[in-house]
């Protein structure tokens, strides 16, 4: 069974860091490029990083560019998110994410870490 379990999240103040990791089992972790999304309380689901399945490629929308690092290692099975300056409308639950393949019928999706920023 594929599973994805995401780690790292707390209270920061503004300004501050930290450092999600996503734990993958069930699937042979090298074989997809993996994403982070997050959700607000009242918006929609919001893309945050995706990066390629060697590591080499990734992609940030600008509210998070420059801020925000995607990694992985495939030794470990495990992707971070390194979120650094945060702001206030960083605040919400973050959700690692395994996008479907071609030949796939859907996503699978981690259960979420809270992450709050406030002073």
């Amino acid at each position: 069974q594929v599973q994805l379990v995401e780690s790292g999240g707390g209270t920061v103040q503004p300004g501050g860091s930290l450092r999600l990791s996503c734990a993958a089992s069930g699937f042979t972790f090298s074989n997809y490029a993996m994403r982070w999304y997050r959700q607000a309380p009242g918006k929609e689901r919001e893309f945050v990083a995706h990066i390629s399945k060697d590591g080499a490629g990734t992609n940030y929308p600008d509210s998070v560019k420059g801020r925000f690092t995607i990694s992985r290692d495939n030794a470990k099975n495990t992707v971070y998110l390194q979120m650094n300056s945060l702001k206030p409308e960083d605040t919400a639950i973050y959700y690692c994410n395994r996008p479907k393949r071609f030949e796939e019928t859907r996503d699978y999706w981690g259960q979420g870490t809270q992450v709050t920023v406030s002073s």
